[in-house]
This record gives structure tokens, sequence and C-alpha cells, in this order.
């Protein structure tokens, strides 16, 4: 035989079971967390336009037919958002005693790049990298041949500065070791003046027999900012699916309620106020 336990709540109409609320700190946090993620993933999108234009850009640059370089009167105004990678032209003839060598590491392998001065007809000068060469040959006494007496012609791509030195690594001009091309410290550790402010990346069409290796310039724009971009916000609507699951769901559960006619023949005895009503919990 079954029994059943009266519980006895005091209610005007309805009851509904308790439902466990947040905190407003973690309420404000969450919110926050939120509006963090949606925004990180609104800038790698925005990152991601601005990637795909500047691929565009430089694949522009590159193959378009190859113009002189900039007049000294602009060389102030060069800037890598309008001018890096184009395709350009230079003559002039090369201060051979002046060049200056630059850790690389290339397809090639380990080794250098060999920047040297190249004097123009109006006196300026413009560092050319005219390209890698192996350890082994770091010495110029093993690439004479290599290096042209008198005009020449270079094309290749106008690169800007690379100030200061490589990544975890500084320049060190009292010892002649170089890690960046940093056009402005390389001018002045070999006493160079009107030198403009960026430097040539000499093609392979510009390389001479037994001279420095051209045309390897590495052409690589990562672009992983729609992933980065997804990965936010999946992050932001998991946070948000979890808040509502922990303290959204008991808002649409509720508990089973009796309540007792008024005049029923107990009634009396277990009202314990004028609006009170009765819950019946089987067992």
């Amino acid at each position: 035989m079954s029994k059943a336990r009266t519980v006895t709540r005091r209610t005007g109409g309805t009851h509904s079971e308790a439902v466990r609320a947040p905190s407003p700190w973690l309420t404000v946090l969450s919110l926050a967390a939120f509006v963090l993620l949606i925004a990180l993933g609104v800038w790698q999108i925005e990152r991601r336009a601005w990637k795909l234009a500047l691929i565009d850009r430089v694949e522009q640059r590159v193959h378009a037919p190859a113009q002189p370089i900039p007049s000294p009167a602009s060389w102030p105004a060069i800037s890598a958002a309008n001018d890096e990678y184009r395709h350009v032209s230079v003559s002039g003839r090369f201060l051979h005693d002046r060049e200056t060598l630059v850790q690389a590491v290339t397809e090639e392998g380990p080794g250098y790049w060999v920047l040297t001065p190249l004097e123009r007809d109006d006196g300026t000068l413009v560092l050319i990298n005219r390209g890698f060469v192996p350890s082994e040959r770091r010495d110029v006494s093993t690439r004479r041949d290599g290096n042209p007496d008198g005009q020449v012609e270079i094309t290749g791509l106008l690169r800007v500065t690379e100030p200061k030195g490589g990544f975890l690594r500084n320049n060190v001009p009292q010892h002649n070791r170089w890690y960046s091309r940093d056009v402005a410290a390389i001018a002045a550790a070999r006493g160079l003046h009107d030198v403009a402010p960026f430097f040539v990346d000499a093609d392979a069409g510009s390389q001479v027999p037994a001279g420095p290796i051209g045309g390897l310039t590495v052409i690589r724009f990562p672009n992983n900012h729609l992933i980065y971009a997804l990965t936010w916000f999946a992050l932001a609507f998991m946070l948000a699916g979890r808040f509502f699951v922990t303290f959204g769901g008991g808002l649409f559960r509720r508990k089973r309620f009796v309540q007792e006619p008024a005049g029923g023949s107990d009634a009396a005895a277990r009202r314990t106020g004028s609006d009170a009503g009765t819950i019946v919990e089987p067992t």
C-alpha cells in the first residue's frame, strides 16, 4: 500500500523548483570573455582580408616589368606598404672592397648574403644583395672572378631595411657580425654616404659566373587567419553554451504541484496560511 508524504508550501498559485542563479561576478566575467572571443574572431577575419590583399599586391609587384629605382627625392617616403618587392632596375659600378656579409640560411644551406654598394652616375649609392655564398666562400679571395668591374645593370626586388638584427641576435658592427640587412648600420660601418634607405635583392638574371647565387628571395606570407577566427568563434559559443546549460536549464523545469480545493474535508488541518497549498509527493 502506498503512502503519500504531504509537504506544505506557502504560495499563491503554482510552485516552481528553485533555480540556482549565477553570481554577478561570474556573469560579468563570462559576458566579458564572450565579447573578447568574438572580438578576436572578428579581428582575425579582418587580418585575413588584409593578408589576402597584401599577397595580391606583392604578386602584382613581383611580376610587373622592372622599373628604375625611386629617385633620391622620394627616398624619405619609401615604405614597406607602398614599395617593398617592387621589381626594379639600377645601374652603376660595384664597390667590392666595401662589401658586407650577412648570415643567411637558404635553400642552398647556411652561408652569407653578399651586400655590395653600387655607385650610380649621380654619386648616390644603393646596397645590392648580390646573392648567397656558402661559408667556404666567405673570403673574398675565393670569388674574385665573380666580382665584375665597370658598369653593370642589376634587376631585382626592392627591399626595405632590416634594422637592429635578426631573431634574438643583434648586429655587432664593431666585430663585423651581421644578422640582418640593416642599411643605415652597414653604411655607417663602411663609411658610406648618400645611401638609399633600401636595398635590392638581385634576381637570378643579374648573377655572374662564379659570383653569388641570386634570385633566392623568399616571398611567403602565412595565412592561417581563417582557422584562428573559427577557433575564437567556437570557443565563444562553447562558453555561451556552457553558461546556459549550467544556469539556464532550471528556468524550463517545473515541479509537479497539486492544490487541494479550499473546501476539502482535511484542508483546514493542513493549511498554514490563507493561501497555503499542498504538494503531494508519492512514496
